[in-house]
């Protein structure tokens, strides 16, 4: 008999919170007591005058994926070693997905790619082979399309 397997889903979550110690680890502590995981974590102040007046740590809370469109984008900084047509082959690809060239030296380059987590397992994909070094991922930032807000 087959192990019956759950499909795994993907959520986009927004959580509006005051900026206060503690509220972060209360938050993450929800999702990790019901099991679910954090594929990626994006903090940002957004309001520093209304928010920290506040006395709810919890304003809001919007599942982007489930409320409608919305927009997701992703850092990288991705570092490629290589010489020679290593090296016109890295710039090649870099020039393909639009990453910007953000460090250079005679053996390296530093690119910075933004777009999709998918454009950017893309990207990373095939560089590997060139030579790929070191690699830094900001997580998903995402926002609701239109002229709603949190």
């Amino acid at each position: 008999m087959a192990p019956i397997t759950a499909a795994i889903e993907r959520h986009t979550i927004a959580v509006v919170v005051d900026n206060e110690p503690g509220v972060l680890a209360r938050v993450i502590g929800l999702f990790s007591g019901r099991g679910y995981n954090i594929e990626s974590l994006t903090v940002a102040e957004v309001e520093r005058s209304t928010s920290l007046s506040r006395l709810v740590p919890v304003h809001t809370v919007k599942d982007l994926t489930e409320d409608g469109p919305h927009v997701e984008r992703e850092l990288a900084l991705i570092k490629v070693a290589g010489t020679g047509e290593r090296r016109i082959e890295a710039l090649r690809l870099a020039e393909i997905f639009r990453a910007r060239v953000v460090d250079s030296t005679i053996s390296s380059f530093v690119f910075e790619v933004t777009g999709s987590s998918e454009k950017l397992d893309a990207f990373i994909e095939l560089v590997a082979p060139i030579g790929l070094v070191e690699l830094a991922r900001t997580g998903i930032a995402a926002m609701s399309r239109g002229t709603g807000q949190l």
